[in-house]
């Protein structure tokens, strides 16, 4: 590490940036509006660049309305994330679910329901059933959670994209031999060997939520994926870093990740 200003931390080496526009992931945000702000100005995304958000927008952090408000007006494209998959059902008028409601609530949705003083507007509520569960980018292929392996992508469900974990996760193989899989949902710190604020790698997956929310970390990630930069802010503090991807990456042991969470069923589950 070179310099420190302002609570930044930048690298010397950090390689040239292309001219050419810029795809550019963010993770999961949370609410946590303040956060997006200070890491877009680092970002700083021009109108050639093109941003996508991996789900998750909601919930847990006090400004949620303002972060969805934000994407929309900024014509963002998001994923359909587990937070955004529990609003849609908790909220359904023709079948509204107790079990659904009540783990959303638990899950940092009453922070939400805050956040919009309890009346979500028809407009937002229609652009979350609008969004997609995967974008497929040529090169990179993008959803919230996961894939299962087992099965090709046309029988697998919303419950699959936004909640898979251990069969994702615990895979020797890759999902596809032409792209990697970026995705959001589980915190990179809960595998073994990652700490707060790396990025972590499995067979033909990376995932870059960092927990933004989370007290053991605070780190909002966005990934620059034309230049292989990682960009990160701290909302516990005014910390903030720039690093090539694979500076900030973590290559994952399988076996260890299997041992750790054994594969079993967990698209279905209200676990976070």
């Amino acid at each position: 590490m070179s310099g420190i200003r302002e609570g930044c931390v930048f690298f010397r080496k950090i390689g040239k940036k292309t001219q050419e526009a810029r795809r550019i992931i963010i993770g999961d945000v949370h609410g946590s509006f303040q956060a997006l702000l200070r890491l877009l100005n680092r970002v700083a995304p021009d109108s050639k660049d093109e941003v996508y958000f991996l789900g998750d927008l909601i919930d847990r952090g006090e400004q949620s309305l303002e972060v969805v408000d934000f994407v929309i007006k900024n014509n963002y494209q998001c994923l359909l994330g587990n937070h955004e998959y529990m609003l849609l059902k908790a909220l359904a008028r023709k079948e509204v679910s107790e079990k659904w409601f009540n783990g959303w609530i638990e899950s940092g949705g009453a922070a939400t329901l805050l956040s919009y003083n309890n009346n979500i507007p028809a407009e937002h509520i229609n652009w979350f059933q609008s969004l997609p569960a995967y974008l497929d980018l040529g090169d990179i292929w993008l959803v919230h959670a996961g894939v299962h392996p087992e099965y090709p992508l046309e029988q697998q469900t919303n419950e699959q994209f936004c909640w898979i974990r251990n069969e994702f996760h615990t895979m020797t193989q890759p999902y596809f031999k032409d792209k990697l899989i970026i995705t959001g949902h589980t915190l990179t710190f809960t595998f073994p060997d990652v700490k707060p604020g790396q990025l972590a790698r499995g067979s033909g997956w990376l995932d870059i939520e960092t927990g933004v929310y989370h007290p053991q970390s605070g780190w909002l990630t966005a990934l620059d994926w034309t230049n292989q930069l990682v960009y990160q802010v701290q909302n516990q503090n005014k910390n903030c870093r720039t690093i090539p991807l694979e500076k900030a990456v973590v290559n994952l042991d399988i076996d260890k990740i299997s041992r750790y969470f054994p594969r079993e069923s967990s698209s279905k589950s209200l676990n976070l």
